[in-house]
Order: structure tokens, then C-alpha cells, then sequence
């Protein structure tokens, strides 16, 4: 049976939103640099690729049309390969990932692109938002418009995960990131970038845009403190969740390279890693945070395997209290979870989210000589995605 295999990934360095370097970049042109790189590291000619998916939360926003097409021709992709956007909001990037190999499996698609990609900054989710509110859905499942910072203090209320206990979490996110940076363990993955970056004074005046590159992840605050953290006001009155521990609001874009295990042993291509299976999972819309407790069960179930079988976790961090329920409910080892930081400290455009967590677990397994990793996050409206890949 043909396997979908991951050859390379590539991805952009992570921008804060709004004040940061690629706060005026497109996700297009994000998409496509990485697009790019993954083709350009496996050496691999921009037309054997039939097929690109990209997962996006805010699709419409971040081009005003599909951004997976747009960024394929922008990246270097003839017109004769297809591209379409897929969104499962946070799980938008693995969404894509599964939908790749899936063409390759069902389909015998023999070369696709794959990832996700989020610009944040060029995309206002809030505007006229009750504008599209059902009014059928508010009636009967209002919770689904809950914010996200509602669903995390409710889940922290209801399964009694104490604000301290949130920002050791954050803290520890902080320091895993610092020292990976440090020792250098994003670097095989990033491919620098070049932008033009809006800034203004204070005030908002003197507005102007100033060329930047971008090498490393930018959100990452090494000088957290646990004082610090504790001095941080809840965002909600009475609430849990602070601009300490819940993830960023990012920029950014992550891409990899999938063939059939066939056409990588043509090519004389070493697979990174075998894409093995996608399982999501429905939850409580207000509770959206535990959907991994519901969807990696199935996901291990359906592939024979325990939760000691996985050797390394990328779980994200879209709240810590979240992050730490699904951690703890699940009996994953810390040491194996979020080994270099996740959202909280790296950052989490939304549609990328996914992908990137793909692509780390791949080249981090490699080093650590895992087998079997598994990514998984929850999901806006009340999900949870988990996927399966097993390191070659």
C-alpha cells in the first residue's frame, strides 16, 4: 500500500501580529516563500506538484479569495497545479497536512504541498461579527460564539486549574522556547525573511514602513518571570487567562513537501516522517479546549497504539489552562510535550499552527530518534484534531 510521506518543510520565521516584522506582509507571499523552501530543500521542481492544500482560519481575510492558489503561483508553481484552502480554524494547518495525504493515498496524487497560514495582522476576525451571527445557533447553541478567552476560564474554573498552576505552565513555555532558540533547534526549519514593516509613532502619526529581516521567531520573551506573570491582570474580570498565559496572536506560514512513498524511492528522496492518520472529535462549544482529550483516544485506538507509544507530543497551547487540563487528563509526560515551547511562547497564527507543529515534530523526532509523534490541538466552535506520524 502506497504511504504518504513527508520529504522537507519549511516555514517562515513567527511575526507578532499587529506590531510586528510581517504585520504588512499578505499571507500569499508568507505561503509562498515557504512554498518555495520546501520545494528548493528537497530539490524538487516546482512542476511535479499536482496539488496544493493550505489551511487558513480566516481564508476570505487574508487574500479576499484562496490563498493556497494565490500563494502557489506566487511561490513558482505553474498554472497547471491545482490549489484549494482548507480551514478547521486552529486545526487548519494539520487539516491540510491530512487532506494532502489523503490525495496521495486515495487519489495517487504523486507530489503535493502542504501547510497552513495565518496573517493576523491584516485580518480584523471582530469586525461586523454579529452580522453573521445565526439566529438559530444563538438560540439553541449560543456558546458557539462564546470568545476563546470565555471557553479557557471555564474550562479552568470547571476542572479546577488555578491561575498558578497556568503560569508555571506559561513560564516553562517560555524557557523551553528560550533555550531551543538558544541552542539553535528552530533553525533547520526556518527560512529567513525579508518585509517591509508598518510603523508609526506612539501616537499614530508619522506613519511609514521600514525593511526588515526576520531570521528567528519574535515572540518569545526570555525575561519572563514567575513575579511577572502573577502581577498580570486576568483579561475577563474574575477570570484566568492573561497576556502571559495564552498564546499569540501571530503572522506566519509553514509548508511541507509530500509524495508517495513510490515517487520519493524514484527520486532517491529520505522520507522525514509518514503521515499515518487524522482523528477530530466534537466537544461542548464552551468548553471547546479539552477537544484533544477527545480526539487522540480515537486517534491512538485506531492505529493500535497507547499513549506510551508516542514519543514526542506537540500539543498547543491555545491557553494554558487548556494545555495543562488535556496534558494532565491524558497522562502525557511533560518531558515529552511541547519539548521547546509552544504557542504561549512561540507564537500562533492560526492556520499555521498546525503545520508548523508537523513540521518541528518531524525534524525534533529525528533527533531524538523517535518513532511515533503526534500533534494535536483544539478547535473554535468545540473540537479537538490529533494527528499520526511516524518518523523514518
Amino acid at each position: 500500500m502506497t504511504d504518504a510521506v513527508i520529504v522537507s518543510t519549511a516555514r517562515t520565521p513567527i511575526g507578532r501580529a499587529y506590531r510586528g516584522s510581517l504585520n504588512a506582509t499578505r499571507g500569499a507571499d508568507l505561503a509562498a516563500h515557504a512554498i518555495a523552501a520546501a520545494l528548493s530543500r528537497a530539490g524538487v521542481e516546482p512542476g511535479a506538484v499536482e496539488e496544493v492544500v493550505l489551511g487558513c482560519g480566516y481564508p476570505e481575510g487574508t487574500t479576499g479569495g484562496n490563498v493556497a492558489r494565490h500563494a502557489a503561483l506566487r511561490g513558482g508553481l505553474p498554472v497547471s497545479s491545482a490549489a484549494v484552502t482548507v480551514s478547521r480554524f486552529c486545526a487548519s494547518g494539520l487539516e491540510a497536512v491530512a487532506a494532502a495525504a489523503k490525495r496521495i493515498i486515495v487519489d495517487r496524487v504523486p507530489v503535493a504541498l502542504a501547510g497552513g497560514v495565518e496573517s493576523i495582522s491584516l485580518v480584523q476576525p471582530h469586525v461586523n461579527r454579529h452580522h453573521y451571527r445565526n439566529p438559530w445557533l444563538e438560540a439553541h447553541q449560543p456558546h458557539v460564539y462564546d470568545s476563546m478567552i470565555e471557553t479557557a476560564d471555564l474550562v479552568a474554573e470547571r476542572y479546577g486549574i488555578g491561575r498558578e498552576a497556568q503560569d508555571a505552565f506559561a513560564l516553562e513555555s517560555q524557557r523551553r522556547t528560550a533555550a531551543a532558540q538558544q541552542a539553535g533547534r528552530f533553525d533547520s526549519e526556518i527560512v529567513p525573511f525579508e518585509a517591509l514593516r508598518d510603523v508609526a509613532d506612539k501616537d499614530g502619526g508619522n506613519a511609514r514602513q521600514e525593511p526588515v529581516v526576520l531570521s528567528r521567531d519574535e515572540g518569545n520573551r526570555p525575561d519572563t518571570s514567575a513575579e511577572g506573570l502573577a502581577k498580570l491582570k486576568p483579561v475577563r474580570e474574575g477570570g484566568f487567562v492573561t497576556a502571559g498565559n495564552a498564546s499569540q496572536l501571530s503572522d506566519g506560514a509553514s509548508v511541507s513537501l509530500l509524495m508517495s512513498s513510490e515517487e520519493a524511492a524514484r527520486r532517491g528522496l529520505s522520507p522525514l516522517g509518514i503521515f499515518r492518520g487524522l482523528a477530530v472529535a466534537g466537544c461542548a462549544p464552551e468548553e471547546m479546549g479539552i477537544g484533544p482529550v477527545l480526539a487522540v483516544p480515537r486517534l491512538l485506538a485506531r492505529h493500535g497504539l497507547s499513549v506510551d507509544d508516542i514519543d514526542l507530543w506537540e500539543l498547543n497551547e491555545a491557553f494554558a489552562s487548556q494545555a495543562l487540563y488535556c496534558r494532565d487528563r491524558l497522562r502525557l509526560d511533560p518531558d515529552k510535550v511541547n519539548v521547546n515551547g509552544g504557542a504561549i511562547s512561540i507564537g500562533h497564527p492560526f492556520g499555521m499552527s498546525g503545520a508548523r507543529m508537523v513540521g518541528h515534530v518531524l525534524l525534533e523526532g529525528r533527533r531524538r530518534g523517535a518513532r511515533y509523534a503526534v500533534v494535536t490541538m483544539c478547535v473554535a466552535g468545540g473540537q479537538g484534531a490529533a494527528g499520526l506520524i511516524e518518523l523514518a
